[in-house]
């Protein structure tokens, strides 16, 4: 199994978790019970929600929520530290739609995002069509998931399948694919980049460690580029020069489509493909090496 297949792997296992955990009240916030429900449990705050002295209530916010809390913080900053933005490249719901509709845009419309020069016109319609099609149905996936998060999922599909959905559940499914089906069409990698606080920050935290896994090019084979036309440019859903120093890819999500494209390229190559990951020492010389 090569990178990209087991990233398929992991982002459709992911997805799938994201739209079914509501529904198996693994995980949300029900809006007509007031409090959040994880793995099946009520977790219910406020004077009736711990029994015991005062004291045992204490040690039951800390073991049941600071705790875990904290943990959580430290082991995933431990891992964007030393890997970046792992999850946006390899679980994230929405930079799987990214490279989704990017894909069904080289498809119908010859370019990957709206922003580009495309390769050949496209001609009629239909390719239009389709693109807008796809996009707009996963937005509306999309809200109805997240709504589920709020609202008892069962009942929520059931007025759904029957027309009787309320008043204020069809404003946000109406508003949220209008806004999902804008994103996805117009502006995926951008918000990507630019608009997703999860993201930025994970950035943020990665480009703190020098020796943090990123994309080297090897500058002493860089002949081998001169009959390649930029693949790994193109392959990158970000929109960034792998080639490039680490500043460069400050907003990299370590989906290593750039390596595939590489190795497709170099695949008689002996010596094998000219860009790789490297971490640790080897890492810190990515800058040190664009400078010189």
């Amino acid at each position: 199994m090569n990178r990209q297949h087991l990233r398929t792997f992991t982002r459709t296992a992911f997805f799938a978790l994201f739209l079914l955990a509501p529904l198996l009240d693994i995980f949300r916030f029900d809006l007509t019970k007031g409090h959040f429900i994880i793995f099946g449990q009520n977790w219910v705050f406020g004077q009736n929600a711990f029994s015991g002295t005062p004291s045992e209530a204490a040690l039951t916010i800390v073991l049941n929520v600071f705790l875990p809390i904290v943990g959580f913080v430290i082991v995933a900053g431990l891992i964007i530290w030393k890997f970046g933005r792992l999850y946006c490249g390899w679980l994230c719901p929405h930079f799987s739609v990214v490279e989704a509709i990017n894909q069904t845009m080289l498809t119908q419309l010859n370019r990957v995002t709206l922003w580009e020069k495309a390769s050949k016109q496209t001609k009629g319609a239909l390719p239009w069509i389709v693109v807008s099609s796809i996009a707009i149905s996963i937005a509306f996936i999309w809200s109805l998931g997240l709504l589920s998060y709020l609202l008892p999922p069962i009942p929520l599909l059931k007025d759904l399948v029957t027309f009787n959905l309320g008043f204020g559940s069809t404003c946000f499914i109406v508003a949220a694919t209008t806004v999902f089906s804008i994103d996805f069409i117009f502006a995926r990698h951008l918000f990507c980049k630019y608009g997703c606080a999860l993201g930025i920050f994970q950035s943020l935290i990665w480009m703190g460690n020098s020796k943090g896994l990123v994309v080297s090019f090897d500058k002493s084979r860089a002949d081998l580029c001169k009959d390649c036309d930029r693949e790994c440019d193109k392959a990158c859903p970000m929109r960034l020069p792998p080639r490039s120093i680490k500043r460069a890819k400050f907003t990299c999500t370590q989906c290593a489509q750039c390596l595939s494209a590489c190795d497709r390229v170099q695949k008689d190559n002996p010596d094998g493909a000219v860009i790789r990951w490297v971490s640790g020492e080897e890492a810190k010389q990515v800058d040190r090496n664009a400078q010189r």
